[in-house]
């Protein structure tokens, strides 16, 4: 096992990080920007080192400074979280030819799988289904006889893309041209190369991703699957485990195509393969993130396992301490993302955090880097915090988690708790019925609510502004919402290893104050 970790990340996934190896006895190795210089992870981690300022590419981005702090730090191994570099093939490369594990996959496997088309056809050799496309970089001269061949509505895709970002959806002819423009643009901000492709798009699915890990032994086993259809601008804001829209059948076909991916590229530690499935159940292949995800909580909390543990162990050469067979679901997890933006036009905010309430509950977990003085900019991921909750129901978390939400409060910066409760509230939601293109009608009943408070003369900011009647209103319509939900997916009674995992996902997060003056 690794004796000192660095943590080539910030915010809250770096705190969760230091939170396991804190648990497995590994210091840890921060490091941060001008910005981040006073960030709760800088404050966790056992030594933290400035890597530059406060643009990604002068920091957390930049390989070189942060490749000469793992070596003048003396750390073993090097975790990348999630974004930044952790699907960086060159830097997990650069670490191995230093003697550094990178806690992750091969770099190779990391390169097939970064290549979205590349991908696709492996996975066509691997026997899944795959959405037509054009399977080739697309230029502007061929763009309109691409388009034609693939009919619409269709997506434009990034070629190097990643988190929803690059992706448009097009229904005539008339919007290719412009939205071809402004894909090549985002995508040579964002990812340095403006390469793009064609994708039908499937309107009204689901998108469901299925969790794998492996170990360097030959073992690959999947810890089932999320539904992460809720969504905004292609990138997801809620999620749960299981899929109560998956019958049975479906759930063991998708669970067996994820394994049988990995197996034929020779994956190993944590990776998810995410799959688009239509609402006549048929399902498509659309890309495998090599890393941890942001919504792993949710896994972790209907599993007991500690998936940053076993990542870690993994990385150190230690098999998976469990097979297929442990690997149960017990009970039903949601996930609620928190961003500092409009709840009802989406748009960023920024500003300073002047106070903070962070809910608590025996079933509630958030994972937050918020703290005293945190400066809300533009430079990194907004996400403020991913609040989540556990129930023996899918009724019970939906339940928890709208009360955590109604607790939970920010000042200084408008976010989304609003929105998010709206859209636990819903029929869409309670019914399971959602898919990614529900976002439109929860905005616009967002919208006449807002209107129709504010012809009453009440407001509610930021999850802090509600009176008792608006809360126990909400918690209300949830309940009655909730009970025509699907029934929760039946397991097996969980064993003590498991019981005492699912507790640890349960844990506090540690904070500098749950209210800020």
């Amino acid at each position: 096992m690794f004796n000192k970790i660095l943590i080539a990340n910030r915010g809250e996934i770096a705190c969760r990080i230091i939170r396991t190896c804190s648990k497995l006895g590994i210091s840890t190795v921060a490091v941060y920007s001008e910005a981040d210089r006073n960030a709760l992870h800088v404050q966790l981690a056992d030594e933290a080192w400035l890597v530059g300022d406060s643009p990604p590419q002068q920091s957390y981005l930049d390989m070189d400074k942060i490749l000469a702090v793992i070596q003048d730090s003396g750390a073993q191994a090097v975790h990348p979280g999630y974004g930044f570099l952790s699907e960086n093939a060159v830097f997990a490369r650069r670490c191995q030819e230093i003697g550094v594990r990178f806690i992750g996959p091969s770099p190779a496997v990391m390169e097939k799988m970064g290549d979205k088309l590349r991908a696709h056809k492996l996975a066509k050799m691997a026997v899944l289904p795959v959405l037509p496309g054009t399977g080739q970089a697309v230029e502007d001269d061929e763009a309109e006889d691409q388009a034609w061949k693939l009919g619409f509505p269709l997506m434009v895709k990034a070629l190097e893309g990643g988190g929803g970002i690059g992706i448009h959806v097009i229904d005539s002819m008339k919007e290719l041209t412009p939205i071809i423009q402004r894909t090549r643009q985002v995508a040579t901000s964002a990812f340095g190369s403006p390469s793009l492709f064609f994708e039908r798009y499937l309107k009204d699915a689901s998108h469901i991703e299925v969790q794998i890990i492996g170990d360097e032994h030959g073992r690959l086993i999947h810890l089932f699957e999320r539904d992460c259809s809720v969504q905004r601008r292609h990138q997801k804001l809620v999620e749960e485990s299981p899929a109560v829209k998956l019958t049975p059948k479906l759930r063991r076909k998708l669970c067996k195509l994820a394994l049988k991916l990995g197996k034929h590229i020779g994956y190993t530690n944590a990776g998810t393969v995410e799959f688009l499935v239509a609402a006549d159940g048929q399902a498509y292949f659309t890309e495998m993130n090599t890393r941890l995800q942001v919504e792993h909580g949710v896994t972790e909390m209907v599993t007991g396992v500690d998936l940053v543990e076993m990542q870690i162990r993994i990385a150190a050469g230690e098999a998976l301490p469990v097979k297929q067979e442990d690997i149960q679901v017990k009970g039903h997890a949601i996930q609620a993302r928190v961003y500092p933006e409009d709840p009802a036009t989406l748009m960023p905010q920024i500003g300073e955090i002047t106070d903070y309430h962070q809910p608590a509950g025996d079933h509630i977990r958030v994972d937050s880097a918020l703290c005293a003085g945190y400066e809300v900019g533009l430079h990194y991921e907004p996400l403020l915090a991913k609040v989540m909750a556990w129930g023996e129901t899918r009724e019970d978390a939906a339940k928890d988690l709208l009360r955590a939400l109604l607790c939970f409060r920010v000042g200084g910066v408008t976010c989304n708790t609003s929105l998010l409760r709206d859209i636990l509230a819903s029929a869409e939601f309670a019914e399971a019925t959602y898919h990614t293109g529900s976002m439109t009608s929860w905005l616009e009943a967002g919208t006449v609510r807002a209107l129709h408070s504010g012809a009453n003369g009440n407001t509610m900011k930021n999850g802090k502004e509600h009176s008792d009647r608006d809360t126990a209103a909400a918690i209300a319509v949830a309940m009655a919402l909730a009970s025509k939900s699907a029934g929760a997916f039946a397991t097996p009674a969980a064993n003590q290893w498991r019981a005492y995992g699912r507790r640890e996902q349960l844990q506090p997060r540690p904070q500098v104050s749950r209210s800020w003056r």
